[in-house]
């Protein structure tokens, strides 16, 4: 009896340790491993699906949870250099009746990139349109939101198709003529003087460099173990010359300012969400938009940075929330006044 148990507590252990040693070995030997299998767990717990659109040779790939109901769909364009899983943390407290949608911007992830292809960013808000139409989703006005390089997308979207838009939400967005230099805009100073012979703060190649971005885009201080940021270094060092080369076109003449040249084109209700600590795109574009479009909302964050939706994602996920039912709110009642 005493052998059989002893056999039973061996066999237990033994079968333990395998998975054990295979976290183990894959945290240390597949660290980029680990961490697509990470943002797999989480969209399969979300119940976020991967889905692709393809339309005219060009393929879109999204994540989405839910159908378009009583609530407007929402549709969610992420940052430079970023990926559809960058909302998973927020969409965890967004509603689970909700329609939403994330889509790897043009170039991006899943989505289709070309040599041939134009990044400005009148040619991307062009491609999310052409995703729009390709899945049917202005069927039905829709929440548009954009953080940084997506919100710069997401306002000049906005200008061009209004009717597209039930409402808006830009998360700190780049395209503006802040008042003030941020500490990027400061080291893009440098690098620009260097000719490009210093490294772009926001395009990583090693787990030092990946470690002094996170705390440029972050109030918050994360601990990330070496391990960590070496898998999130090899997961973008394959991606590094396209973001390079994305880098210099939204930075170029067309299309740097170009929710600036477009802002007073925009009707549709603004949300303007911005960490007061950002460090990437000043604060003070909150206030030149907010004078730009006085019945915008403006919802500033204490102790956050650039990356909100990884630093504050409940608090985001409500304003965005309450700012739709809101508008839902205000429409309803201007339609009773009309009837």
């Amino acid at each position: 009896m005493d052998v059989d148990m002893v056999n039973m507590f061996a066999i237990a252990a033994g079968t333990l340790a395998i998975p054990l040693l295979l976290f183990m070995a894959s945290f240390l030997l597949w660290p980029s491993s680990l961490i697509k299998v990470y943002y797999w767990y989480w969209r399969r717990t979300l119940g976020m699906h991967i889905r692709y659109s393809d339309c005219g040779g060009y393929r879109f790939s999204y994540s989405c949870r839910g159908k378009p109901g009583l609530r407007p769909s929402i549709l969610m364009l992420h940052d430079f250099s970023a990926h559809k899983d960058t909302w998973l943390q927020m969409v965890k407290y967004l509603p689970k009746h909700l329609h939403l949608l994330c889509v790897d911007m043009p170039g991006h992830e899943g989505t289709t990139r070309t040599d041939t292809d134009d990044y400005s960013i009148q040619s991307q808000v062009k491609r999310i349109r052409q995703f729009v139409e390709a899945i049917r989703l202005n069927r039905k006005p829709f929440h548009l939101v954009g953080i940084s390089m997506g919100g710069t997308v997401a306002g000049v979207y906005a200008a061009c198709y209004p009717s597209d838009l039930c409402s808006m939400t830009l998360i700190c967005p780049a395209g503006l003529k802040n008042q003030n230099k941020s500490k990027f805009d400061i080291q893009m100073d440098d690098v620009e003087q260097s000719q490009y012979r210093l490294n772009i703060p926001l395009i990583p190649s090693s787990p030092e460099e990946m470690e002094e971005m996170l705390k440029l885009c972050s109030r918050v201080r994360f601990r990330v173990p070496e391990q960590i940021l070496q898998g999130l270094v090899d997961v973008r060092i394959p991606h590094n010359d396209f973001y390079h080369e994305l880098f210099m076109e939204i930075m170029g003449e067309n299309s740097k300012y170009a929710l600036h040249d477009h802002m007073q084109q925009i009707t549709t209700p603004l949300q303007i969400i911005w960490g007061k600590q950002d460090q990437v795109v000043d604060v003070s574009g909150a206030a030149l938009l907010k004078e730009a479009l006085p019945g915008s909302r403006v919802d500033l964050l204490d102790n956050c940075g650039h990356s909100v939706v990884m630093e504050r994602p409940r608090q985001t996920a409500k304003l965005i929330f309450d700012f739709i039912i809101s508008q839902q709110g205000t429409e309803n009642a201007s339609t009773k006044k009309k009837s």
